[in-house]
Parts: C-alpha cells; structure tokens; sequence
C-alpha cells in the first residue's frame, strides 16, 4: 500500500496544468461514478491528476494505476476500504482494463454502493465497454471519451494561439471572419502541416524526432496487449490485425472489398468486418457508414480510413497520398462532434444537414452541383470565400 501511496505523491507533484484537454470542462465531475476512455496515449492520466491538482485537497483524494504490481496479489475492493477508513472522498483508478481479475465490473458496483462518500472515477482504453461483464453498471456509470489533439489544441500546445472551440454551424457560416481572426500574424498552413504528421498525440513534444517510433509502438502495444485485455479475439491473431492496418494505410480512402481484402489478410469474409469494428473501437481506423448504419452493423463500410493522420507517417507509409490525409483528417475531427456519413454525392455528410466535398484549392463544386446546404472543403487555403471553407477550420470543433 506504501507503494501506492508513494506512487500518487510523485505523479501528482509531476503533473503541471500549463496546458489542460478539452474534455475537462466538459465532464460532470459530481457523479459519484463515471469513466474517461480514450485511446492509449491522449492523456487521460494526464487529465485526472490535473484536476486534483486544480480542484481538490490532495490529502482526501488519491489516484491509482491497476497495471501497478501491487495488484497481482491485491484485490481492488480491499484497497478501497482501507482507503475509505482514512477519509478518502474521491477515488481516481486509471488503467481499469489491465486489473488482473475479471470481476472490475462487480467491484466497481460493490464500491459505488457501499461507499456513498466516495466519488469514483476510473479510466481505461477505447475499447473497453464499461456496460459489459457481470455487474450492470447502466444505472450507475457514464462514460466519457477522450480523444486526441485537435487541430486548436495544438495551436495552444504550441504556445501559437488560444483559441476557443468553434461550432460546425458557426464555421459554415461565418469562415471568412474567423478564418481572418486566427491567421492574423500566423502562418497556418506550414502548422497545419505540422499537425497532420505530428500533432494529434500530446507525447510527440517529449521526442519530435522519435516521435512516429514511439506511436508504432503504442499501435502495437494496442494490439498485443490492450485488445487481449478487454476482447476475446480468438476470430483473428494480433498479426492479421497488424496485416490489415498496414495494407489499409497503404490505400488511399476506398470503398473495400471485402473478399479481396479478406484474402490478403488471410481472414475469412465473415471475420473481417468484426476485425475492422475492433480496429475501429481502438482508434485505429476510422470507418464511413450509410446514414442509416450503427457502429455494430457488420455489413461493409462505405470508405475506411486510418484513424488519424499521423498514423500513416508512423505505419511506415511513404509520401502518404494527401488526399488521403484531408479526408482521414475531416473525418477524424467531425466525428467528435458530429454524426458523419457517406454522402450519396460528395464525401461526406454531417448530422444530416450538410454536404461536404474535401479537395485541394483547385477543387471546384461539380460533384455536388445543385445539392442544398453543400460546401467544398479545400486543402493549402488560408481563407475561403462562399461555400469554399479551408479545411484547417474543421479542426477548430473541440
């Protein structure tokens, strides 16, 4: 227990609130019980020793890791109790998916109802499915996503420019004007630039020049450990998994075939789908669906993207195909917000409200001719003008 304790003072003194992810303000932290998932990577340790620092007497609160040793002989539940004789009001349990046991859920559900006192939140990756396991958690916990840097988080990582969250509907309407704002005094493109191969991870400012090493081998820690953790994934080895993320950042956005691509991974048809899901729920690929399709459909997706740009520089690919990087980008920022989906003509379609073509600055409006509510999307522009809106804008959203 010593351990523990030790450990928490030193994360804890570590931890600086220079610069804090948009997620917290968004969070309702006077639940008694939720969760903050996200891939590995985005922060979410980060996050939860921010806000004890910001807002809470450290003496009362204490934060935990379950991938920590200690856990292998120790049960969650016991280490709570000695916890709540010591008059610990808010409990913070990171890494929930790697606890040795699998009985989280029903510990989590003993802990919520025989420590009302205690505010708990846990933390663990994307994939994890906080309603899954033996206890129903549905009635006592939500669950929160953090994802990666956006576009205007960067700006401020950077120390470029603190700027606030844009919504959708202001940018369609009002992009020149804010564009004209921002990149007064700034050059934006060479930092968009910046970003799409650099900047969607906070860790990239540790080491800039391993930077894409280091998220290889987070993919692959997502892979051999992570999913193992949370999934059974007897339908697939972790190395066809790995085989189809890398014959897929080699492709430029496509809609798959399934057969083809099934046999190049050496996966039956009916696995594949699954696979790309699982894929999908780790933020490693982004997938495009029908309007009318839900995450869980198993029928093919309309275009598969990587799920951020900066993975196709990690994968290994050369030159990555730039129209590629503009709609993984487009795709990777709109989704946070905004229900995106293929589009009958153009790229794609947003909260069933508008359309959306994404090219360079060349690109005209002859796809989506006569289509209410229809906007290109243009890549190496600073300002639009009508319904011509420079793609860097779109990461403005979160």
């Amino acid at each position: 227990m010593e351990s523990l304790v030790n450990t928490y003072r030193n994360r804890l003194e570590q931890i600086n609130n220079d610069f804090v992810r948009y997620l917290m303000p968004q969070i309702n932290w006077n639940n008694r019980l939720f969760a903050v998932v996200g891939a590995r990577g985005t922060g979410k340790t980060t996050l939860l020793l921010q806000y004890i620092k910001q807002n809470l007497d450290a003496s009362k609160a204490f934060y935990m890791s379950l991938d920590d040793l200690y856990f292998t002989t120790n049960r969650l539940v016991d280490v709570v109790r000695r916890l709540w004789q010591e008059g610990i009001t808010h409990l913070f349990i990171d890494e929930i998916h790697k606890y040795p046991y699998e009985t989280w859920a029903q510990e989590l559900k003993n802990i919520y109802d025989s420590y009302p006192e205690i505010k708990v939140v846990f933390s663990g990756s994307s994939i994890l499915n906080i309603y899954k396991g033996n206890a129903d958690l549905s009635r006592r916990a939500i669950s929160y996503e953090l994802f990666g840097m956006s576009f205007r988080e960067f700006l401020e990582f950077e120390c470029i420019k603190k700027i606030e969250p844009v919504k959708l509907d202001e940018i369609v309407k009002n992009h020149i004007s804010i564009a004209s704002e921002i990149i007064r005094g700034i050059k934006i493109l060479p930092l968009f630039r910046k970003y799409l191969q650099f900047g969607f991870f906070p860790y990239y400012k540790e080491d800039l020049q391993n930077y894409h090493l280091r998220l290889l081998n987070t993919v692959s820690a997502v892979l051999e450990t992570d999913l193992p953790a949370v999934e059974n994934i007897a339908f697939v080895s972790v190395q066809k998994l790995k085989r189809l993320l890398a014959i897929i950042a080699a492709m430029t956005p496509f809609t798959p075939n399934m057969t083809d691509l099934g046999r190049q991974v050496e996966l039956q048809r009916s696995n594949l789908p699954k696979s790309l899901i699982l894929l999908e729920r780790a933020r490693l690929l982004g997938l495009l669906r029908n309007a009318d399709k839900n995450p869980n459909d198993l029928s093919k997706p309309e275009k598969i993207f990587l799920d951020n740009p900066n993975l196709a520089f990690a994968l290994g690919v050369r030159n990555p195909n730039i129209g590629n990087l503009r709609e993984t980008f487009f795709h990777n920022q709109l989704k946070v917000v905004s229900k995106v989906s293929a589009a009958t003509k153009g790229d794609f379609a947003v909260d069933n409200q508008y359309v959306f073509e994404v090219g360079g600055k060349g690109k005209d409006f002859s796809q989506i001719a006569n289509i209410p509510n229809s906007f290109v999307v243009a890549d190496d522009l600073e300002m639009g003008f009508g319904h011509k809106i420079p793609l860097w804008l779109f990461g403005l959203l979160y």
